[in-house]
């Protein structure tokens, strides 16, 4: 939930504002449109008939509301033996052939990008928001992945068909989590359950769940923009888990079968390690034993220097990438922050890597070849990922930026506390709380993570997105 109500810039900011938006769209190369061809064949593609019919399973999907393009649906139940977890993905593979406009115009996008007034779709909405979206109350062929888990939640068998489902509920976070605390009934009953169990299982693995407050641009329907900072709840990182699961699975698949595309991120150094330490003890909360994961784990999210410790925290979850192999699995196949080898299998109507894992694992799982398409294709993933993720990092980070730019141009001039994030060279990450806004500040030497300054705000650009601070 927003920890206040958004901050609004005036009228006058908001249309500079929206101008400096256009513009920088049209400045990452972010296609808006799709190419005839390719929205042609999203709107006649056809999936191949599942062998299996699942319909008569209630599967659920559980989304931020007012989502549409639906990569994702569950059930849920319990077993003797503890959990049985029906977990369907869209069948994009089914959708997108190889080598056709639609893949071609795939292969450009990478992803799913969100703009402060829309998202610019990886595939055509037709598509991604219509026939192949796992919508309520419609037929929809899907790649299921089948759970069986312990009675702590460990996984001790699984396996992947394709099937035809029907979706019965279109949950959302905020209306679940309230749910689930009144204590109602919903699909969603035994995922605070299993989710528990799931953290626990990540934190035997030694894995470690860095979940940083969101940061979004909202637009209202008036056509303002605002940034509301949020930290997950709990709902959310329960879901996650079974995204989790399923990713692990998929690498498990992909590694014994000696062919596939994992998501890495190598384990931190001794140097990394002893850096956050100092900056926990600057920040009057030392890590001191223990594991990290554990300590994160253990941090108060209403304490206010909880944020500072993880933006610290997060210089330990860099170098995360993605690494091909065909014949030869790699060194390292471990994702370090999840503590196993793991790989993007979930969102294929938003990701482009995820369709070569599902194609491939669901080949893997009947004993068949590999699609020779996937197979050729491999080596060119990890670039396509990476400039993609390129685009949509400049495209998040500079949209916020303007947004900031806008609500604090009507305050040139005034004074404001801020919380210091952290310090480097004469300059630190401010962190503002009404409105919510964070920057880089010329700060008095004696300043430390944690610590609060007071800054005259000099300058806000908001073409470029640029906010010029004083110390006071």
């Amino acid at each position: 939930m927003p920890q206040r109500r958004p901050h609004v810039a005036p009228s006058a900011a908001q249309t500079e504002l929206a101008a400096a938006l256009a513009a920088l769209r049209e400045s990452v190369d972010a296609p808006t449109e799709f190419p005839a061809e390719a929205m042609a064949e999203a709107t006649t593609a056809t999936a191949p008939e599942p062998e299996l019919d699942l319909r008569d399973i209630p599967f659920a999907t559980l989304d931020p509301a007012g989502s549409m393009d639906l990569d994702q649906a569950f059930h849920l139940s319990r077993t003797r033996a503890g959990y049985t977890i029906r977990y369907a993905i869209a069948d994009v593979p089914s959708f997108v052939s190889s080598g056709g406009a639609l893949d071609a115009e795939a292969r450009r996008r990478g992803q799913t990008l969100y703009t402060a007034d829309g998202t610019i779709p990886l595939h055509p909405t037709v598509l991604s928001e219509g026939r192949a979206s796992l919508l309520p109350d419609v037929d929809r062929p899907a790649l299921v992945w089948t759970f069986a888990l312990d009675e702590s939640g460990a996984v001790s068998d699984f396996r992947l068909e394709r099937a035809l489902i029907r979706s019965r509920t279109k949950l959302d976070y905020e209306s679940t989590q309230a749910a689930l605390d009144r204590g109602e009934d919903s699909p969603a009953a035994l995922l605070p359950e299993i989710g528990a169990l799931r953290l626990e299982q990540e934190r035997l693995r030694g894995g470690a769940s860095l979940n940083l407050p969101d940061e979004e641009v909202v637009r209202a329907d008036d056509g303002t923009y605002a940034i509301v900072r949020r930290h997950p709840l709990a709902v959310e990182d329960w879901n996650a888990q079974l995204s989790l699961m399923t990713g692990m699975a998929a690498a498990s698949l992909m590694l014994d079968a000696g062919v596939g595309v994992l998501r890495v991120m190598p384990q931190p150094d001794d140097e990394a390690f002893a850096q956050f330490r100092r900056q926990t003890v600057a920040l009057g909360r030392p890590w001191t034993t223990g594991r990290y994961g554990d300590y994160l784990r253990g941090l108060d999210r209403a304490d206010p220097l909880t944020l500072p410790v993880l933006e610290a925290a997060a210089s330990l979850f860099r170098g995360a990438g993605y690494v091909t192999f065909d014949g030869r699995a790699p060194d390292d196949a471990v994702q370090a922050a999840i503590g196993a080898p793991y790989a993007h299998a979930t969102a294929p109507l938003r990701r482009l890597v995820d369709r070569w894992s599902l194609a491939i694992c669901l080949a893997v799982a009947r004993g068949e070849e590999v699609p020779v398409w996937a197979r050729e294709s491999l080596g060119a993933l990890p670039d396509l990922m990476q400039q993609s993720a390129q685009r949509a990092s400049r495209l998040g980070s500079e949209t916020i930026n303007r947004v900031e730019a806008a609500l604090l141009s009507p305050l040139i001039g005034s004074v404001v506390e801020a919380t210091v994030v952290a310090v480097h060279e004469g300059r630190a990450t401010i962190q503002l709380a009404d409105p919510a806004v964070t920057a880089s500040a010329p700060v008095p030497a004696s300043s430390t993570p944690g610590s609060t300054v007071s800054l005259r705000i000099a300058g806000a650009d908001i073409a470029r997105g640029e906010l010029v601070f004083a110390p006071v």
